[in-house]
């Protein structure tokens, strides 16, 4: 892996935040961070033991689905605001709503080790951003993703 190019995570640079996945102004959320890696972005997130599936030693899908739509949701933020030529959090709020999530579950994700997803830029454009994400524990992939992330306005949030 590269090193990230930024020292503070996506979600650290999003004002207004209280998603329970990626929102670093719910205290009872994920509290997961994104940063770039290289061309792509890069998230990991240590389960906790209430965060599993039916058997304990297996993570949740749901929670699997929610670090996944986060990630990929922030990452295109921080795309659109490349896009845009400023920093993350700079001027105007670019905001992105998730569109669609496709989950495919590929394995069962162990809840015992850190769990990374690495996101890709499928198509970018101003109203819309594709991702495709990958969920490994380990070297292992245990879900991938297609996530469509639509640009939506500022007066959602006010």
């Amino acid at each position: 892996m590269t090193q990230r190019q930024e020292a503070a995570a996506f979600q650290d640079l999003i004002q207004g935040n209280h998603c329970f996945g990626c929102g670093p102004d719910n205290v009872m959320g994920l509290q997961i961070k994104s940063y770039w890696h290289g061309e792509q972005t890069l998230c990991e997130f240590s389960p906790q033991a209430h965060h599993c599936a039916g058997p304990q030693n297996v993570l949740n899908g749901g929670i699997i689905a929610t670090v996944i739509d986060c990630h990929a949701i922030c990452s295109a933020m921080a795309k659109a605001y490349q896009q845009a030529g400023r920093a993350l959090g700079e001027g105007e709020r670019i905001w992105f709503a998730t569109g669609a999530l496709e989950v495919s579950y590929l394995m069962p994700t162990p809840i015992d080790d850190a769990i990374k997803v690495i996101a890709s830029f499928i198509d970018v454009s101003e109203k819309k951003i594709v991702l495709n994400c990958e969920l490994y524990a380990g070297e292992q992939l245990c879900a991938s993703a297609d996530v469509v992330a639509v640009k939506v306005p500022n007066s959602w949030f006010d």
